[in-house]
């Protein structure tokens, strides 16, 4: 073999492997025939004409995301940035218009969005932005479906992903929020105390009444017990005064007696004699007497005008 064949040999095996190209899955190639459009081959080994046919170009069939942040002013006069995702594909049956119609498919999205949410948030106040986010990436949806199905692309779906307001703002909001919260804990704390102060009264109220009943107890069996020592003594020959005067005596001397076994009592009893419990029965008993007496007297007028 002649060494000048070599050289035909070479080209001849590069012109026979540039017969075939390989189309990846989910890809589109594009093939042009002296630049004209030939043909729009998908995945697998795929055959061209060499020099006369070119690949002009291969498009993803797979869903993309383009990430679009745009600054824009809300009906209250507040900036704000919002991030709106856009996930995007070619439509298989349009690959010739996604290749040709567009240079930049990515700024024709940008620009549509920009668009719409120019155009919807300036609607809405600040608090409205965060409640109504997925009535603006359904509106962004919107209009890029009917701006970019005619450029093959097909919007999948559209995500208002973050809202940014200016720094002050978002300070400002945190201190309402702030403000807010404590309000509503001096409130609780308010009714805490309210409730506490009408339980505590209502405890106050239950001891004295139960106070009140246990003195009155305590004096009824008082009473009780002087009248079982005024009929003991009677039965001994003892009159009811002299009974009287000796119970009287008697319970004097015991409180004496009791209040010098405290030895830290500070307490001082007047008058402290031994004629105290005599001189304390005799104006009981004049007490007495004078009632009786008055009682009677009230007794008589008005059966005398009765009479009448």
């Amino acid at each position: 073999m002649s060494i000048y064949m070599y050289p035909v040999i070479v080209v001849g095996i590069l012109v026979f492997l540039s017969l075939f190209f390989i189309v990846k899955q989910q890809t589109a190639a594009i093939v042009e025939r002296f630049g004209r459009f030939q043909s729009i081959r998908h995945s697998g080994l795929q055959l061209k004409i060499p020099i006369v046919d070119r690949i002009a170009g291969k498009l993803s069939l797979k869903i993309q995301q383009l990430d679009v942040i745009v600054e824009t002013k809300t009906l209250d006069d507040v900036f704000v940035k919002l991030k709106v995702s856009v996930q995007y594909k070619v439509i298989r049956d349009k690959v010739y218009d996604a290749f040709y119609k567009l240079d930049y498919p990515h700024d024709q999205i940008t620009s549509y969005v920009f668009d719409v949410v120019r155009a919807e948030v300036p609607k809405m106040k600040l608090d409205d932005v965060f409640v109504k986010k997925d009535d603006i990436a359904i509106a962004v949806k919107t209009e890029l479906n009917d701006a970019m199905a005619d450029y093959g692309y097909d919007i999948i779906k559209t995500l208002v992903t973050d809202i940014d307001p200016d720094a002050q703002v978002k300070a400002a909001m945190n201190r309402i929020n702030a403000s807010e919260r404590e309000k509503i804990a001096a409130q609780f704390e308010g009714d805490a105390q309210r409730i506490l102060i009408v339980e505590k009264a209502k405890a106050e109220a239950e001891s004295k009444r139960l106070q009140g009943q246990g003195i009155a107890d305590q004096r009824r069996e008082i009473a009780r017990g002087l009248e079982e020592s005024v009929e003991v003594l009677n039965k001994v020959g003892i009159n009811s005064q002299e009974a009287s005067a000796l119970i009287v005596v008697t319970q004097h001397y015991d409180t004496l007696q009791s209040i010098g076994e405290e030895t830290n009592s500070n307490l001082i009893l007047l008058p402290n004699s031994p004629q105290a419990g005599s001189n304390m029965l005799n104006d009981m008993v004049a007490s007495f007497t004078a009632s009786n007496q008055i009682g009677e007297a009230m007794k008589k007028a008005q059966e005398n005008k009765d009479k009448e």
